[in-house]
């Protein structure tokens, strides 16, 4: 981003960079696959980029469900709403861990070191974390009690 941004404001794009990109992402769109979670697949660290792989299962699992069109569509944009208050959630807490970070408060919070905590035992919560998140996902879209089920 930072060689686009200057490439730009200098005059100085690296085009062949550019036209490598657009040809990827042709033969990508070609192949059947969408090119913009390819793009950040390819952009972003695999631990970033894995909750959009697990949202993107949960839409897989939902498009297989016998349900009618409009049942589906509410359910999608349940999940779509829920989400997207997450991302902005996670961007809230990312500006409050920065501003910790600026003052030396994080430190003071950084309770993995203080109790010693095995990387083994954080893993698992990172695991167990996801889960719980795959499970508020569905209980806010799929599980959600409707005013036709009432």
């Amino acid at each position: 981003m930072k060689l686009i941004t200057e490439g730009v404001m200098s005059g100085n794009l690296p085009w062949e960079l550019v036209f490598v990109g657009v040809f990827i992402a042709i033969v990508v769109e070609i192949i059947g696959i969408p090119v913009l979670p390819f793009a950040i697949g390819i952009y972003l660290p695999v631990q970033l980029n894995a909750c959009i792989m697990v949202g993107g299962l949960v839409r897989l699992g939902l498009d297989k469900l016998k349900k009618n069109e409009d049942e589906k569509k509410a359910i999608v944009n349940d999940g779509i709403l829920f989400c997207s208050g997450m991302i902005a959630g996670e961007g809230l807490v990312g500006i409050l861990l920065a501003l910790f970070a600026v003052f030396g408060i994080d430190k003071m919070i950084n309770f993995s070191s203080m109790l010693g905590i095995p990387q083994i035992v954080m893993d698992i919560g990172g695991v167990v974390l996801l889960a719980l998140i795959i499970l508020s996902i569905l209980k806010f879209s799929l599980w959600k009690k409707r005013k036709q089920d009432i």
